[in-house]
Parts: C-alpha cells; sequence; structure tokens
C-alpha cells in the first residue's frame, strides 16, 4: 500500500489527504502496454489517428503516438479533440475554455481514431468526444485508450485500452499529473 502524502488544505478549508498509485515508472509502463495492446488490435500502425482529449489526454496521446510509432515501425500521426461545446453540463459550469481541435493532415475518414483520455469516470466526457467526431468526419472505427478507469460510469460507455483499473469512491478525486504540464508524472487519489 501506498503511504500517504502529508494532509493538504482545499479551498473551503478542509484537510485534504492524497495517496500516489502510479508513480513515473508505472506511468511509463501502463503507456507501453496501452501502445503494444494499440498496435497488436490494430494489426499494425496502418490508419491510425491518435486524438487527445484536453487537457492531460493531448500528452498522453502524443505519448502513445509516439511509442505506437516506434513499436510499430511507421509514423502514427496525433491531434487534439476538443469537446466542450459537446458536453451536456455547460450550463453548470459556462465558463470552460474551449482548447484547439488539431486534427493531423490527412483526417480521420476511413481512419481508426483512438481518443485517449486520463481518467474515465462518468463517460460524459467520451460521450461529447464522439459527438465531435461527427462534425469531423467518419472515422472506420474509433478505440478508447484511458490512463485510469476509476469505474461510476453513467452512460454505456468501456474503454478498450486501459492502464489501470482504480476502484474509487464517487467523492474520492483522481488527479494525472504529467510531465509536460505539471512538473512529474503520477496519478494520486484522495478525498
Amino acid at each position: 500500500m501506498q503511504p500517504l502524502t502529508p494532509s493538504r488544505e482545499t479551498e473551503k478549508g478542509a484537510t485534504m489527504s492524497t495517496r500516489t498509485v502510479l508513480h513515473d515508472a508505472d506511468m511509463s509502463r501502463a503507456l507501453t502496454r496501452i501502445a503494444h495492446e494499440i498496435l497488436e488490435s490494430n494489426k499494425g500502425p496502418d490508419s491510425l489517428v491518435i486524438l487527445g482529449i484536453p487537457t492531460r489526454g493531448v500528452t498522453l496521446a502524443r505519448r502513445i503516438a509516439g511509442l505506437v510509432s516506434r513499436f510499430g515501425g511507421a509514423e502514427v500521426p496525433a491531434g487534439s479533440l476538443d469537446v466542450t461545446m459537446y458536453r451536456d453540463d455547460l450550463h453548470r459550469n459556462p465558463t470552460r475554455s474551449p482548447r484547439p481541435t488539431e486534427i493531423p493532415a490527412g483526417g480521420i475518414d476511413g481512419r481508426t481514431v483512438v481518443l485517449v483520455d486520463d481518467v474515465l469516470f462518468s463517460g460524459r466526457s467520451i460521450r461529447a468526444a464522439l459527438d465531435a467526431l461527427q462534425d469531423i468526419g467518419r472515422p472506420a472505427a474509433v478505440r478508447l485508450a484511458i490512463l485510469v478507469d476509476r469505474g461510476h460510469r453513467e452512460l454505456p460507455i468501456r474503454p478498450d485500452f486501459v492502464g489501470k483499473n482504480l476502484p474509487s469512491a464517487r467523492d474520492e478525486r483522481v488527479n494525472v499529473r504529467v510531465l509536460e504540464v505539471d512538473g512529474v508524472d503520477e496519478v494520486a487519489i484522495g478525498s
């Protein structure tokens, strides 16, 4: 069992304890495994496009695309897919800032698109991503790669590739930090 990190104060003044469940080496192994599983499932790198869901999903998608390219021997394009305007909770959080959608040259028509996100919880972000994809093109297939699947689905969405299944309570928070954004690679869970 991982030790708890020191308690820290939240914005409301309550204390919060967290424990790290994936360290940098664990994340690296999980992403490597996901890359191999994508290659095996697709029978190679041909016709793959890997799209990350902002924010940390984009970083993870680029890492996975790099690994798939290296292991598969051919360049696999990566991009990002903003789902902000497709979300069904904008009325509760109207201040979300849209991020850029970057679709690689050649588009997604007739290709296998692998959506990448950091944490799968209710499934609503993925539903929004599927809606956003419809407006961009018609892929041959869509697959889902998730670093952490924490359960509590509200929609019938299941990932194809999972780095770690992490059972959690609904009120717990799972925080993914990546080196490129946060200066460290880790996954922590806290209440």
